[in-house]
């Protein structure tokens, strides 16, 4: 469509000009769940520590000419977890469990399910002597030591969000405090005079504020912290003093609403007013009227104020944008692939669907479409489990193949 400018295009233009903050604090581990590391996470240890067993059962060593299969043999030691045995000792089996270090001399673990405790013949009670139904290969069931990790080895590198098992990982590796970017400050404000809170009761003409929810949620979602705006009146002075505010306390300042062509529209004119506007109306749906500029040199964003145009536009275009500048070297969305289960005639901009994913039975993946797709049925994003990509000119059919952003959580 002319004027429009293409998706693609938009999200590569704004990483282009994304800068990554140089903010640096160091944190604990229980503080550090979704946040981007700023410095590499360096081993200072060998995980594991020392060659030990995986398995329940009994140390020896397989090249002492005294050990064969069907050999009984006494038990010399007893090695849990957490201690360390007396060296291996020939002709013996030390007994030894999950976790525990390989005795000096040792080289092999036969598991206990290959074994047969001796009992005596008169009591019938349990021996210290165990007989081997099978002599196991040099090396059976031993962790190496450094197996996993190896002293001096990088476990994260720095620009990655820190997941659950990343704080595991680091702990494995004896590191209690990580240095990670501070976390972006994000102005939120929605525009409109039809907005009210959930806690007041709707006049005529009224709908809930959903959008600052939503965007909060996604927001914070990404390990950055909400700068609350408010709700800004449908006037040029009262946009112009909320993005002022935004300016002076917040990193980026994100918008809903007020960025169309209507009379009541005071966004863009504002942006203008402020600093710069550099884009504005991409080829998208839902979600055309998207804007991007600056106010006082501070980074803004402007979405539609239809719900689904909201989630969807910064989903794919806002996020990429604010994790770069996070620190974050992995911005992309994750995306999948799935069959379409419907038809869908082709359009003008590129659209993204509502739809809910199921498991064929065929190692694939199918998508099916909420039947209303308009930019303000907000009950299709909470119904679905991601978007599927339908590209400009695309006719979609049963059996396309369609590429998919799911959504995680």
């Amino acid at each position: 469509m002319s004027g429009l400018t293409p998706v693609d295009e938009v999200i590569a233009t704004l990483l282009a000009r994304a800068t990554p903050t140089l903010k640096i604090e160091r944190v604990g581990l229980s503080h550090a769940l979704g946040r981007v590391l700023a410095e590499d996470i360096t081993s200072g240890v060998d995980v594991p520590a020392a060659a030990n067993s995986a398995m329940d059962g009994y140390a020896l060593n397989v090249t002492d000419p005294q050990m064969r299969a069907g050999g009984t043999y006494p038990i010399a030691d007893r090695i849990p977890a957490g201690y360390v045995g007396k060296p291996w000792l020939p002709g013996t089996l030390s007994r030894i469990f999950t976790g525990a270090p390989m005795p000096a001399g040792a080289d092999s673990v036969v598991i206990q399910e290959d074994t047969d405790l001796s009992s005596d013949p008169v009591t019938d009670q349990v021996t210290d002597q165990v007989t081997l139904r099978l002599l196991p290969p040099s090396g059976d069931n031993v962790r190496p030591q450094g197996q996993d990790i190896s002293l001096g080895q990088t476990v994260l590198y720095t620009g990655r969000r820190l997941l659950p098992q990343d704080l595991g990982l680091a702990a494995s590796v004896g590191i209690s405090r990580v240095a990670v970017y501070e976390r972006l400050r994000v102005g939120l404000m929605c525009t409109g005079d039809e907005l009210v809170e959930p806690s007041e009761a709707l006049l005529p003409g009224q709908i809930y504020n959903s959008n600052h929810y939503t965007l909060a949620g996604l927001i914070q979602d990404l390990g950055m912290e909400v700068v609350d705006l408010g709700l800004v009146a449908d006037t040029p002075a009262s946009t112009q003093q909320a993005l002022l505010r935004g300016a002076a306390q917040a990193d980026v300042i994100v918008s809903s609403g007020g960025v169309s062509v209507g009379e009541e529209d005071h966004v863009k004119a504002a942006v203008e007013a402020l600093g710069s506007l550099d884009l504005w109306r991409i080829a998208i749906k839902p979600g055309k009227p998207l804007a991007f500029g600056r106010v006082k040199d501070v980074p803004f964003f402007g979405l539609p104020g239809n719900p689904v145009s909201s989630f969807v536009t910064f989903m794919l275009i806002a996020r990429p944008y604010l994790l770069k500048l996070q620190g974050a070297t992995k911005t992309a969305p994750m995306t999948s692939f799935a069959r379409a289960n419907f038809s869908r005639p082709a359009g003008k901009r590129r659209e993204y669907l509502r739809i809910q994913l199921a498991n064929t039975g065929h190692n694939e993946l199918s998508a099916q479409l909420y039947a209303q797709q308009g930019s303000g049925v907000m009950s299709s994003v909470s119904w679905a489990d991601g978007l599927a990509e339908q590209d400009v000119g695309q006719e979609v059919s049963p059996g396309d193949w369609l590429k998919i952003y799911p959504f995680m959580g």
